[in-house]
């Protein structure tokens, strides 16, 4: 249910007056707010370029099939490495801390390479 104008101003006002009195906390929840959508795109696509390759390998269907395969790998690397552009380097920490045998943890650690790179 969206919020009357007035409901509005009232969330304005506390936002504003947060953002003066701790801007610190207010970068962290922004921060938190984007490590937890970008890990998700992250595994998402990681998913879709598995679901890629088993549609690549099979060669014995018709054509279009392994070609829907290749475009679904390409796009969703493509789509992995600007999420790990956008990520920055404490987000990329926090992943590699979570664990080796974690999603994210492997997640992190290709990320701090392509950091270092």
């Amino acid at each position: 249910m969206p919020l009357n104008d007035h409901e509005q101003r009232i969330l304005d006002e506390i936002e504003r007056r947060l953002a003066e009195d701790d801007p610190n906390f207010v970068e962290q929840v922004g921060r938190a707010e984007l490590y937890t959508l970008h890990t998700r795109g992250i595994r998402l696509a990681a998913v879709r370029v598995l679901l890629g390759c088993a549609l690549l390998l099979l060669i014995w269907l018709p054509i279009w099939i392994p070609l829907i395969g290749f475009a679904l790998m390409l796009s969703s690397a493509l789509l992995i490495y600007r999420y790990l552009g956008q990520l920055g380097r404490d987000q990329i920490r926090a992943m590699q801390e979570e664990g080796a045998f974690s999603m994210t943890g492997l997640i992190g650690r290709i990320a701090a390479r392509f950091r270092r790179s």
